[in-house]
Parts: C-alpha cells; sequence; structure tokens
C-alpha cells in the first residue's frame, strides 16, 4: 500500500502489482488505485477517472460464466450502458449475484484485441454490497490451451490467462462508504498489454448474512489507441444539486432537485434549516456503545414513488416531489425528519455485523421515528393524538402516529429513557419483547391494554360533557 489519504470520508489506495504482460509489451507494473467515498452526490471520484459512455467495454459482450445473477439485478447490460445509478439503492441498474452465493465469474469479448490502457470498475451501495472484492484477468485468446470461459474449479492461470491484479476495497476498519470505484492501469504511460478478452472472478465482501454481493453499475476497458473518454450520465438533463453542512463541517448533505427544479428555493430557505438543526440532534437523542451516525446524506425529488411520500436507503432519502407540492406548508418537513430518524437508526447495522440478530419489528421502527416526529420536532401540531376517529384502531403496534402516541405515553408513565434504550437495543440486534417487563415492570400487552383504557376514558370523559 503506497499511499491512503482520508478527508470527507475519502478513502483513497494505490497498491503496485508486478506484472509480465503480452510479449509486445515491456514488463511493467500495474497500478491498483481504489477510492471509497460518501461526499458527493454523484458517482465520481478524484483520482479514480468517471464512469464511461464510449469504452472498449460499451460494443463487447458479456457473459456470466459462473454464478446466480440475482432477481432483482439489472441485466449485464448495465455494466457497459453508459448510465450509471440515481441513487445508492437502485437494484435494476446494477448487476449482483445472489442472496448467499459467494461471487461468481464475468467473462468480457472485446471482439479484437486491443491495447488495454485502463480497466475501471464501479459500484455504489448504502453498506457491504459497495465494496468490491476480484481477481481480474486478461487474454488475447492465441493460446493453445486457452478456454474463454474458465468455470471456477479452473485456474485461469491454466488455460491462457494472465493475472493482473487483485482488488479490495474493503477497509481494514470495517467503515462503510457507498461509492467505490477501482482503476486498473500501468504505472507508466502506455498499456497494461494487447488483450481480446477480460475475465473478473468476483468474491462476495461478507458471509455474515445473505446480502454480501456487490452492487456492480459499471465495468469500463479504455482502449489505449480509442476516442477521449466521455463522462456516463445517470439521467437526462442538468443535475440540480445544492450542498451544505453543520456542525463545522461534520455532517455534510447534498439536495438533489435535479427531477423537481421547483422545489429547490423551497428546499433552501425551508428545508435546508431543518435539516441543519435536527439531524445532529437526532444522532444525540439515538446514540449506543460504538455507533458513529452518517455524516453524508442525499435528500433528492423524485417523480416515480406513486402513493409513498417519503422513503430512505442507507443515507439516502427520497421525496415525492409530487407529494412534496402539496404538503409544503403541511406536513413536508416533518416527513423528512421521520426519514433522516431512519438514517440514524441504522438497524441494517445489526443484520451485518452480528449472526442471528433479532430484527425489531417494523411497528416500532416506524413509531420510534413518529414520536421523535410528532412529539419532539412538531408537538404543537398534535399530529398523533388519539380522537374518536382513529381509536378503533388505537393498538401499541398499529406502527406510525399511533405506536408514537404509545411510546410517548410509556416515556411519561415509566420509562423517560424508554426510546433511546429501545433503538439501542434494535440496532445491535438485541431486542426482544421481554424488555418492556424488565424496564416497566408491565409486559408489552399490558402495557398496551392501560394506555388504551386511559384513551377510552378519557374519549368517554369528553363526550359526557
Amino acid at each position: 500500500m503506497s499511499s491512503r489519504r482520508s478527508a470527507f470520508s475519502i478513502g483513497l489506495w494505490s497498491v503496485g502489482i508486478a506484472l509480465l504482460a503480452h510479449e509486445s509489451e515491456p514488463r511493467a507494473s500495474v497500478i491498483v488505485t481504489m477510492e471509497c467515498r460518501a461526499d458527493m452526490a454523484e458517482l465520481r471520484f478524484s483520482s479514480v477517472p468517471p464512469p464511461a459512455n464510449n469504452d472498449a467495454a460499451t460494443a463487447a459482450k458479456f457473459t456470466l460464466v459462473d454464478g446466480e445473477r440475482d432477481r432483482n439485478s439489472g441485466s449485464l447490460a448495465v455494466l457497459h450502458d453508459g448510465r450509471i445509478p440515481e441513487g445508492e439503492d437502485q437494484p435494476s441498474a446494477n448487476l449482483f449475484f445472489g442472496p448467499g452465493t459467494d461471487g461468481g465469474r464475468l467473462a468480457i469479448d472485446l471482439g479484437m484485441a486491443i491495447r488495454v490502457k485502463q480497466v475501471n470498475t464501479y459500484s455504489w451501495h448504502p453498506n457491504t454490497r459497495a465494496a468490491q472484492v476480484y481477481r481480474l484477468y486478461a487474454a488475447d485468446g492465441e493460446a493453445k490451451e486457452f478456454l474463454s470461459s474458465p468455470k471456477r474449479g479452473t485456474a485461469p492461470e491454466s488455460c491462457g490467462w494472465t493475472l493482473l491484479a487483485s482488488v479490495d476495497t474493503r477497509a481494514a476498519d470495517g467503515s462503510e462508504n457507498p461509492k467505490h470505484g477501482v482503476a486498473i492501469a500501468r504505472s507508466e504511460n502506455g498499456a497494461l498489454g494487447r488483450y481480446r478478452h477480460i475475465l473478473f472472478d468476483i468474491s462476495r465482501t461478507e458471509d455474515r448474512d445473505l446480502f454480501g454481493n456487490t452492487f456492480f453499475c459499471e465495468i469500463d476497458v479504455v482502449d489505449a489507441d480509442g476516442p477521449v473518454p466521455v463522462a456516463a450520465t445517470s439521467g437526462p438533463g442538468e443535475r440540480i444539486f445544492k450542498s451544505f453542512e453543520c456542525e463545522g463541517g461534520k455532517y455534510r448533505f447534498t439536495i438533489d432537485a435535479t427531477a423537481a427544479p421547483d422545489l429547490l428555493k423551497w428546499a433552501e430557505a425551508e428545508l435546508k434549516p431543518v435539516v441543519q438543526a435536527w439531524y445532529p440532534k437526532l444522532v444525540a437523542l439515538l446514540p449506543s456503545d460504538g455507533f458513529v451516525a452518517r455524516t453524508n446524506l442525499t435528500l433528492r425529488f423524485r417523480g416515480d414513488m406513486g402513493g409513498t411520500p417519503a422513503s430512505t436507503s442507507g443515507g439516502l432519502i427520497n421525496m415525492n416531489s409530487e407529494w412534496f407540492r402539496r404538503e409544503l406548508r403541511g406536513e413536508a418537513r416533518g416527513a423528512v425528519v421521520h426519514e433522516m430518524v431512519h438514517v440514524v437508526q441504522d438497524y441494517g447495522r445489526a443484520r451485518r455485523t452480528v449472526s442471528r440478530a433479532n430484527r425489531a419489528p417494523g411497528w416500532l421502527v416506524e413509531g420510534i421515528a413518529d414520536y421523535i416526529r410528532w412529539f419532539l420536532y412538531e408537538p404543537e401540531t398534535k399530529g398523533a393524538e388519539i380522537t374518536e376517529r382513529n381509536f378503533t384502531r388505537a393498538r401499541h403496534d398499529s406502527s406510525y402516529r399511533i405506536t408514537g402516541n404509545f411510546l410517548n405515553w410509556v416515556t411519561q408513565r415509566y420509562d423517560p429513557a424508554v426510546v433511546r434504550k429501545l433503538n439501542a437495543l434494535a440496532r445491535e440486534g438485541n431486542y426482544t419483547e421481554g424488555l418492556w417487563k424488565e424496564w416497566t415492570g408491565k409486559t408489552l400487552t399490558e402495557l398496551g391494554a392501560e394506555w388504551r383504557q386511559e384513551h377510552e376514558n378519557r374519549l368517554t370523559s369528553g363526550r359526557a360533557n
């Protein structure tokens, strides 16, 4: 490892590997530059070239030699279509192997031997599916023993392939960044070698759960004698971004208004101050031992969310532009606070780091977010009250506002720290229903019945008056 740099959650590694290229090329050193970052809304890097839409792989033939493609994965075409995902969790824009499998092999036939200048790979995902782990081979196809599609169990070196590089972008300290870029090139100007065939032997990034296979979104093969690479795009038209920080640069946010330029002015004037004030508050409200909250968030307006107001995936908050236009003076800001709670909760962390983690029930996940929204962020709106209209649905596990009301009641009656403690154990994969009895002296069922009865008594009294 020759260099390492860290800034704004940027990781950069350059690794030198001895290479014996094709006989027409001199012996040279291969440099593998690996960069991981989380501080930009787009898939861009400082030391790795951006994905291209006119490289030699664009018209090449891609073949899945070994391994099973996930049913939610995009086709092989997404790897060389010259387009990149619009966000960090867009399965259809990525190629990834099936759950529980250990990667596979992918072959590229360029159609003819060319002087390969560089091979670049790109991935984008909120957690362990962002890192890249693979061995890269190349061949001109002229060896007598050459096999174009060697299955696992067959060493590529035994059938006409040359190992160019071994890649592993996983951080030594276990930290995660959503964007990973790798550039494999010669240390001197020139080509890696004259090759027609490229082979990736891809491994999963972890085996603690079923979801350790990388989201590969683009693979570029740059022809040393070809055209100057043109950067790929993620959508039509100009990208419209607004970035800002808080806490002296500790937290960085990007608003992506490409799909709704008319909402940028509102976002800057109304949403930005809420995000700057409340994200650090949420991090302080929901701590746990050893937990470090995301420092980079993207808030993206989208026009394809149907009836869903907002959603969260890792550090990406999606905002339904049509719904937000209707709610600019109503629930828009509160909806973002709710989604920021989900970012800080990070309950997927346990599934990635703890074997046999207990998954927190969905009603509790959403209830905590709505408790914070309605009782801490905007209590004056009384948006989570139990009324005659919703009392028939008043169960502790009804989720969202109703569960938020239940959590507020338990906080006031029994344990002021109950939400903080529930969150910490849910994040660690240690939530159990027995916790309620341990902390309050009553079972969850008993608490729910008592809470409901109090509301019924209140509503009955109100009707009598």
